[in-house]
């Protein structure tokens, strides 16, 4: 067998059966194998990036690894930012590039250069991915396929890299004689007594505590552990806080959702995390957008248990927020752990349903959708916007946001409900995703896939609409322009007293997308104002095929509330409360030496 029909079919043999691909003449016999298999297909895009990004919409949406091929040099090159959207936001993904000639690799680093497009993309990408080689000897392709198959799912899944000589991939192989990878040296292993002892000390903790709730971060679905979660959620009764990654985990309809927290963290204003005395992490890293700048004061009333996979990130001397209790666990494991643990102690029911209800009452309290943003009439508001979508799209939907100051929008304002899916890319957050990523998902599952995404981003990769036409993707994309970088501009009035540079109408103007899309034979929609969305949203989400919808809105660009500068506390967020309105909902003291003055003349 040819060496490129085996690194093919044994990926379709794991469920892969979309891989997305630029041809060059380095992964020429990469590509030629497709027509001699039919238990997998390409899909050809129109750049490398957006076949990365493609890769991560596919694996976020089937649960299966993505697959990517690109050729030598500025191919694999192209791949770099998509490695790093799978490597931080934990995506198992399989990157394959082409490599030029054995005989044409240079001898030693001193050489810049022998083979045309000769590039060591292999030492390139190590940072950000879990696994990076070339495979020099053709007997090895099974170990190391098998290897990067292992690797991308197990643990902290993430992105590895493969890359392949063209003479390689010309090689004849023998697979029954090949030597695979042994996974047994490989598998974690997990200290079943001591995670049930910390379990023990856990509940012995909740029984005793006033104000205990959960944050959960994408780990849980990593995981595989969404349904545990529920069920946890339903035995414990206390508020549950959804990092970004986790906000179709923790979805708006659960009883106990607390809101998202943060320094974007909108609904409930923080103050549920902010009062808690007990605080318990699961699958999350603790980043400082959770935490604002000022670290010391995140929980500080609460005793704080952090459940992750990742050993590095239970290290105390990692944690900017340093954890009592850390604790190295498959989420799922330690979910079901603690339901057994929960419902043999039978105690637990009802306890803090006080402490709920009013962390629930801070969350509906304090919408970020306020009800004076229906009033306007001059332009779609953005968040009256995002709202009517999330009450529209069905339950089994999968919207895809892209990176800026959309996904604050989408995430301030958006209502997940449980069984819909809610992807980013929040690790990296490059511009321009979520359009790529939707196509990907499009071929990850048969639910209705639609794409927000900013003109910024969209301008980023707007080569893909010919791709829409190419397979008769039914994408429903919405751009949400304002026709500036809002999140930038707003960087700059706060940072840069309002000087505006190069993020429009300054240094930036966008295209008109209703023309571009027309161009490429896309059904286009137009809102121009709020009366205009619930009927204009209904026929995008009818029409039998692709359509780019343009939702005008321009040079918005404020996102409330909101954290200003790096040493304010997350629960003060913009706009500020009255200080006897902030007083009534802290339940533990103010920072001491606080940087932010109370605004008690803006309510």
């Amino acid at each position: 067998m040819k060496l490129a029909d085996y690194i093919i079919n044994t990926l379709a043999d794991n469920g892969i059966d979309k891989m997305f691909v630029v041809y060059g003449a380095a992964n020429g016999d990469l590509i030629d194998a497709f027509t001699r298999t039919k238990k997998t297909e390409y899909v050809a895009v129109m750049h490398e990036q957006a076949g990365g990004f493609a890769l991560e919409g596919y694996a976020k949406a089937k649960g299966k690894p993505g697959v990517a091929i690109a050729t030598s040099g500025p191919g694999g090159q192209n791949f770099i930012t998509p490695m790093g959207n799978c490597f931080y936001d934990s995506v198992p993904a399989i990157f394959l590039t082409g490599q030029v000639n054995s005989r044409f690799l240079r001898k030693d680093d001193s050489v810049r250069q022998i083979g045309f497009q000769e590039t060591d993309i292999v030492s390139i990408a190590r940072p950000v991915t879990k696994y990076a080689v070339m495979l020099r000897d053709p007997n090895e392709v099974r170990y190391e396929l098998e290897k990067c198959l292992y690797l991308c799912t197990s643990g902290r899944p993430g992105p590895v890299l493969l890359d392949l000589p063209l003479d390689i991939q010309k090689c004849e192989i023998e697979p029954a004689s090949l030597d695979g990878f042994d996974v047994s040296m490989e598998e974690p292993t997990y200290d079943l007594n001591l995670i049930g002892k910390q379990v023990d000390e856990f509940l012995n903790d909740f029984v005793n505590a006033q104000r205990p709730s959960l944050l959960i971060g994408g780990g849980v679905r990593n995981a595989g552990a969404v349904d545990e979660l529920q069920l946890l959620s339903e035995l414990l009764k206390v508020p549950l806080y959804p990092t970004w990654n986790a906000l179709d985990v923790v979805t708006s309809d659960n009883p106990y959702y607390g809101g998202p927290i943060g320094t974007y963290g909108g609904s409930g204003r923080n103050f549920g995390i902010q009062n808690s005395d007990l605080l318990l992490a699961i699958g999350s890293r603790i980043s400082g957008r959770i935490t604002g700048g000022n670290i010391a004061s995140f929980a500080r009333g609460a005793k704080k248990y952090l459940v992750d996979i990742d050993k590095a990130l239970l290290q105390r001397k990692n944690q900017e927020v340093p954890f009592d209790i850390n604790i190295y666990a498959d989420a799922k494991i330690f979910i079901q752990t603690l339901i057994d643990k929960t419902r043999k102690l039978g105690t637990v029911i009802d306890l803090h349903q006080s402490w709920t209800e009013k962390v629930i009452t801070w969350k509906n309290t304090y919408d970020p959708v306020r009800s004076e943003y229906y009033d306007e009439k001059a332009y779609v508001h953005p968040y009256v916007f995002m709202r009517k979508l999330s009450e529209i799209l069905p339950n089994n939907a999968v919207l895809v946001g892209d990176c800026g100051g959309n996904i604050i929008i989408s995430n301030h304002a958006f209502k997940t409900k449980f069984g819909q899916r809610n992807l980013t890319n929040n690790g990296n957050s490059p511009m321009g995703f979520s359009f790529a990523g939707a196509i990907g998902a499009c071929f990850g599952t048969s639910s209705p896939v639609i794409c927000t995404i900013g003109d910024g981003g969209f301008c980023m990769n707007i080569q893909e609409l010919q791709t829409l036409i190419n397979y008769r993707i039914k994408l429903k994309t919405f751009i949400l322009n304002n026709q500036i970088y809002g999140i930038t501009k707003a960087y700059q009035e706060t940072n840069f007293e309002g000087r505006a540079e190069a993020c429009g109408p300054k240094g930036y103007h966008p295209p008109n997308f209703s023309k571009i899309a027309k161009a490429y034979g896309i059904y286009v929609v137009e809102i121009e104002n709020n009366s205009q969305i619930e009927r204009k949203v209904e026929e995008v989400l009818e029409y039998d095929g692709a359509v780019v919808c343009d939702v005008r809105m321009p040079e918005y660009h404020t996102y409330e509330p909101k954290i200003i500068g790096w040493e304010t506390p997350i629960e003060d967020m913009y706009p500020y409360l009255s200080r006897e309105e902030f007083i009534e909902n802290m339940m533990i003291d103010p920072v001491e030496g606080w940087q932010t003055p109370f605004m008690p003349d803006v309510v």
